[in-house]
């Protein structure tokens, strides 16, 4: 045998092992290749598809046995609360209510504004003629208060709406939040529809409209039937026209259960003519100067009334007391 030319064969066996294993990787290598170019081509094709919503999408898929895991991230809205309500196509009354009033620029404006929009449906349901005479250029300011009742200073999104009870609207009212059995109320409409983001605020839609208060402080309490001897002291006091005025005022206002309170004698006593200054002394100790609502009263301690005097405020478990004396 000749060592030298290896004519045993060993050099061939071992050549033949070597070219078998190479061509095992190369062919896993090959393998891997097409499965990490299939996976690039689905990420390119899902990030093309989320570009056309405005995002990139999000998908967990498995592409031949490998695992693909593309992100989605939602880019800020682009339309601002006019031309969000205008692409909706349900809120077509809202915005020829909104262009009547000439309120398009001011919500087409930075804001940021948090909108509860009534939707055409609810529009339907005020009776019969208010919309075509709210429409009307002669009543532009009350369609203006009516509009502006429904917004709100501020992004406020659904879980910060829960939180509250109350947020004073742009006109300038104070619009009513409820939460019950996990239902939101605004006012009495129902909340049916939330956190539609928009460039410079929000929409949260809603299934009424919601109307402010147009009375003055005197008419809404004769309205309210409770208040009859306030309006009578009001009125020997000559006190009405100053509370149909301007203001604002808060009125902490007694109801005739609490006039009846009074020792026998006392009204009666009250409304005579020869005591029309200790009444008017009395009925301004009712009253303080500019809008304090609920929310803001029960941070105060005391409050200056019209009359000079400051009333004390309590507040406990039970709730507020304003102390009207001493």
């Amino acid at each position: 045998m000749n060592v030298l030319s290896g004519h045993d064969g060993t050099n061939e066996r071992y050549e033949r092992l070597e070219k078998q294993k190479l061509d095992k990787v190369r062919s896993q290598m090959k393998k891997m290749l097409t499965v990490l170019a299939a996976g690039l081509l689905a990420i390119s094709a899902t990030a093309e598809a989320g570009s056309k919503r405005k995002g990139t999408a999000t998908t967990n898929r498995s592409v031949r046995g490998t695992h693909v895991l593309t992100t989605f991230v939602a880019h800020p809205a682009e339309k601002d609360i006019v031309d969000t309500a205008v692409g909706a196509g349900s809120f077509k009354t809202l915005v020829a209510a909104v262009r009547a009033a000439g309120l398009v620029d001011t919500l087409k404006g930075d804001g940021p504004f948090t909108v509860f929009a009534p939707a055409d449906e609810a529009f339907a349901k005020l009776p019969k003629g208010t919309l075509e005479s709210l429409l009307k250029p002669e009543n532009k300011a009350k369609l203006q208060a009516i509009l502006t009742y429904h917004v709100v200073s501020g992004k406020v999104m659904a879980a910060d709406v829960v939180k509250i009870k109350g947020a004073v609207s742009v006109q300038g009212q104070q619009i009513d939040v409820v939460v019950k059995d996990g239902k939101v109320k605004v006012d009495g409409a129902n909340v049916v529809k939330t956190d539609i983001g928009c460039s410079n605020g929000v929409i949260h839609v809603i299934d009424s409209v919601i109307l402010p208060a147009d009375k003055d402080i005197v008419d809404t309490a004769v309205a309210a039937d409770s208040f009859k001897t306030l309006a009578a002291a009001l009125t020997a006091a000559s006190l009405i026209d100053t509370l149909k005025g301007e203001g604002p005022f808060t009125v902490f206002a007694p109801t005739d259960e609490a006039f009846a309170k009074l020792p026998a004698g006392t009204v009666e006593s009250l409304l005579l003519s020869e005591n029309k200054e200790k009444l008017i002394a009395v009925l301004t100790y009712h009253v303080v100067a500019g809008k304090v609502l609920a929310s803001d009263v029960v941070k105060l301690t005391s409050a200056k009334t019209v009359n000079g005097k400051e009333a004390t405020v309590k507040v406990s478990d039970k709730g507020v007391m304003v102390v009207m004396g001493g």
